[in-house]
């Protein structure tokens, strides 16, 4: 009842029905006439069949209620009592009677001063609602009311627990919830009241005034009265800077200090309420427990958590630290090292944030001196935490430098550090760093903090958790709006985070923001690492290799490992090794990361011909290697001529390498993107380019759609740029993947163009290249004479130009057609010729292929084969491309 009305396992899904459950249940256990029942559906115009449809509704949630155990249970629920029905449910099964119960219980505590339990009461009385009461169904005379007084209770709840946590000095964590209510409610006096007392009580003095200001706005704009004598009152008490609204703490109390359960009677928490829907992070609860169980039995002092921004490091830090409470019986603290503005604090501001909550004056100032030093600060600090189990949580270092003086001031309280960089510089302390959730937590998460809507659909679950990059933060604010929407679906959330260049800014709800928080991580590092992290927004995707990155960067390679180690540092940049492999490092970053890199990059004053000259460099440093690998590979290929430059101070040969495949194996995803890129630039000619030094990888690993997709754009930049040589040898490209795909009639179409491009430049070696190509096709189709025509007509300008690699091609096909006519010796004599023709290209697939084809055709003679059975036997028509059907009734070539 507490936000869309729904029941389980399975919820009507008509409106009207759900209002029928929804006025009965708001009068659990009581008879409900059928007369209020169709007033509440009908209103003032029901339909004469209105008595008729209730009972067809009542029938209805009788079939959906015996789904949910009603059988099992011997009776049905939803009982006729004249004059109308009853329904009989269980208080624990309804959410509405639970919210109840816990608010009377929450209340109860607060008055007997137990502020801590009614905290806790109050708060899971809040955690049942998942929006609007009684939302998702039409309101009649009495659901409207109701719905009214729930919200009003809800608002009641809120702000007693939030008095409650006031007062249990939680103002901190407070006041980001506060402000977003204050917003959401600016009629609502009670909660700029404490808004405005958590802002004063960290030190936002000026907020709290403005918080005011904004209040009275809007009650002389809304309703045309000045603010009641409450918050009046308050605003005097701020302006004066009264002493009495300072959280000082619960006195101690005297005599022994050991309380209940083990616990110090003088013992301070200083923790934000641990998360109902804390979801995954087994094997790191694991570790930080083993921790702190080492730390209470002397072992370990400092557990520093990094992580990138969003990971849940506080979370994880307040989690193990409610987890732990009977280790620490002195109390458990947390402080966050950044002021309101997200500035670092200096270590003696942490240090007097702590003796503040340690229950004292934090400094001399409070006795009229002067403000303290940072070492009288770590005095005082060491004396008030000597001797004493303490668990202090450091929360958002900025440096060792900031955390260094406070671990010495403190040596006897075990420390939790978190930190948005590896704290690597500080002795004695235990490291962990904080990944991405896996995809199981990931959706575990969503589906604890999305409710109903997202735990229906798991093909939407499985892509939000995708597209956040599993990243906690951004699945929190991913649920949180779904639940805040009742009118969204899962579905619907997964299509409005697809695209990049809008996901950060969908991933906001009032003062949860993704984009804010990554954005802060991003300002902490240096200009230079700034400048590296929105150059290398430009990289390839998935992740790319140091290369790429000094290519980007304009730099060597020395220089760009420095600049992206920072950034990996930093949690702005991963380092990835693939398990198993011998490779260098790659780099890559978060999906949202990314989206954030693209995005300072345009609003920086990044100028696009800043963009468009690392474009650049990348595009031609991949052309360079490319080239190197592919005549490793494919050795005499046509490859368009272009000018390279290769990086400074390194080789191509070094970057590949002997293992070419394996090069265009790692990078091929990003030489597709540089082509990609090359032509969203306009740099036609470099893109044709790259287009054309990945052909002979393609082939050879049978990847049709890549080759399609980059030859495509290659073939629009060549006839862009008006480039009639690019155009033939991108389309006799295309000729070999449509013969290749079986597309004969477009096989021989792309050859004959290519041919005709060729034969008007003057390129005879180019043009007879396409002839063996479309005698490739023909042999296909069974017409052995034709093809033969066609490889007769380009051999002797593959011998007279010196062109050992057409001279292969065209002897091979010679070969295979003397073999379907019945010429085996013919056959063997031209595939020796091929042999030594591939062996001077220095193309060993090629090589290979001549020599496997000629024993097999040996073997079939051997064995006794006559010409026709010859004529008839499978056919490698190019290294790994068989032909199968024999003579004459020939198909296709697979």
């Amino acid at each position: 009842m507490l936000g869309p009305v729904r029941m389980s396992p399975r919820t009507p899904s008509a409106a009207k029905p759900r209002a029928v459950l929804a006025t009965l249940l708001m009068n659990i256990n009581a008879v409900v006439s059928t007369h209020t029942l169709i007033d509440e559906l009908w209103s003032t115009g029901p339909p004469r069949t209105a008595a008729t449809t209730l009972q067809v509704y009542v029938s209805q949630l009788r079939k959906a209620l015996l789904e949910g155990g009603g059988a099992e249970a011997g009776r049905q629920p939803l009982l006729t009592r004249p004059p109308g029905y009853l329904i009989e449910v269980a208080a624990d099964d309804l959410d509405l009677t639970v919210f109840e119960s816990l608010r009377t219980e929450g209340r109860a505590a607060y008055a007997r001063r137990d502020y801590d339990d009614a905290s806790h009461l109050l708060g899971r009385a809040l955690g049942l609602w998942t929006g609007p009461a009684l939302s998702g169904i039409p309101h009649g005379p009495s659901l409207e009311t109701s719905a009214i007084r729930l919200g009003e209770l809800r608002a009641e709840v809120l702000e007693q627990r939030i008095s409650a946590d006031l007062r249990l000095g939680r103002h901190q964590e407070l006041v980001g919830e506060l402000m977003a209510l204050a917003h959401e409610h600016p009629l609502r006096e009670t909660l700029h009241c404490h808004l405005m007392v958590a802002l004063y009580r960290v030190g936002r003095q000026s907020d709290a005034l403005r918080v005011y200001q904004q209040a009275r706005r809007s009650l002389v704009e809304e309703l045309g009265v000045e603010p009641g004598p409450v918050l009046s009152r308050l605003l005097e008490r701020v302006l004066a800077s009264d002493p009495s609204l300072a959280w000082r703490g619960d006195p101690a109390v005297g005599g022994s200090r050991t309380g209940t359960g083990g616990r110090h009677a003088d013992a301070v928490d200083w923790l934000p309420p641990a998360l109902a829907d804390f979801a995954g992070r087994t094997d790191q609860l694991a570790v930080g427990t083993r921790f702190l169980s080492g730390r209470a039995s002397g072992l370990g002092r400092v557990l520093a958590l990094a992580g990138r921004a969003g990971s849940g490091k506080t979370t994880l830090a307040v989690q193990l630290a409610h987890e732990a409470t009977g280790l620490f019986p002195d109390g458990r603290i947390l402080v966050t090292l950044r002021d309101a503005g997200g500035r670092a604090m200096e270590p003696g501001g942490v240090m007097a944030a702590l003796l503040r909550r340690l229950r004292g004056p934090a400094a001399p100032e409070a006795a009229g001196r002067p403000p303290a030093s940072e070492a009288e600060l770590a005095d005082l600090l060491h004396g008030r935490t000597e001797g004493r189990k303490l668990l202090l949580l450091l929360d958002d270092a900025v440096s060792e430098a900031q955390v260094r003086p406070v671990l010495s001031a403190a040596p006897d309280a075990t420390v939790i550090v978190t930190s948005r960089r590896a704290l690597g510089a500080l002795d004695g302390v235990q490291h962990f760093v904080l990944e991405v959730l896996s995809r199981q937590d990931a959706e575990q998460l969503l589906v604890a903090c999305g409710g109903p809507r997202m735990s229906e659909d798991p093909e939407a679950v499985s892509e939000i958790a995708l597209l956040c990059g599993n990243l906690p933060l951004a699945l929190r604010v991913a649920a949180a709006g779904l639940a805040a929407r009742p009118h969204w679906t899962a579905a619907g959330l997964a299509r409005r985070l697809r695209d990049e260049r809008t996901r950060l800014a969908a991933l906001r709800l009032g003062d949860l923001d993704v984009r804010s928080s990554l954005l802060t991580a991003y300002q902490d590092v240096g200009e230079e690492e700034r400048h590296t992290f929105r150059a290398l927004g430009l990289a390839p995707l998935p992740d790319f290799a140091l290369w790429s990155a000094a290519a980007l960067l304009g730099t060597d390679l020395p220089t760009a490992e420095r600049r992206t180690e920072e950034l990996v540092r930093a949690h702005l940049l991963e380092g990835r090794r693939r398990p198993g492999r011998l490779a260098p490092v790659r780099y890559g970053f978060h999906s949202l990361l990314r989206a954030l890199a693209l995005e300072v990059q345009a609003a920086e004053d990044v100028t696009h011909g800043a963009r468009a000259a690392a474009t650049e460099r990348l595009c031609r440093a991949f052309l360079s290697l490319a080239r190197h690998a592919d005549a490793q590979l494919a050795p005499g290929r046509d490859l368009l001529v272009f000018e390279t430059e290769p990086l400074a101070g390194v080789s191509p040969e070094t970057l590949v390498g002997t293992a070419p495949l394996l090069w265009f194996q790692e990078e091929a995803t990003g030489l597709l993107e540089a082509v990609r890129q090359a032509h969203a630039a306009g740099l036609w000619q470099l893109c044709c380019a790259l287009a054309s030094a990945s052909a002979g990888y393609y082939e050879a690993n049978a990847l049709w759609d890549d080759w399609e997709s980059g030859h495509e754009l290659a073939l629009d930049a060549a006839r862009r740029a008006g480039d009639a040589h690019a155009e033939a040898v991108v389309l006799r490209s295309l000729g070999d993947l449509a013969w290749q795909r079986h597309q004969s009639s477009l096989a021989i179409d792309r050859y004959r163009l290519a041919r005709h491009l060729f034969t008007g430049r003057g390129d005879r070696l180019a043009a007879d290249r396409c002839l063996s190509g479309e005698a490739d096709v023909l042999l296909g189709l069974g017409r052995a004479a034709h093809a033969g025509q066609g490889y007769a007509g380009a051999l002797p300008a593959g011998r007279a130009d010196d062109d050992a690699r057409g001279a292969a091609q065209a002897l091979r096909g010679l070969a295979l057609v003397a073999l379907r006519e019945g010429r085996p010796g013919e056959a063997l004599g031209l595939l020796g010729e091929c042999e030594t023709a591939a062996g001077d290209a220095g193309d060993e697939r090629w090589r290979e292929y001549a020599r496997r084809t000629a024993a097999s055709v040996r073997a079939a003679v051997d064995a006794g084969g006559d010409a026709e059975q010859l004529a008839r036997m499978p056919l490698e028509v190019r290294p790994g491309v068989w032909l199968f059907v024999p003579a004459p009734a020939v198909r296709r070539a697979a």
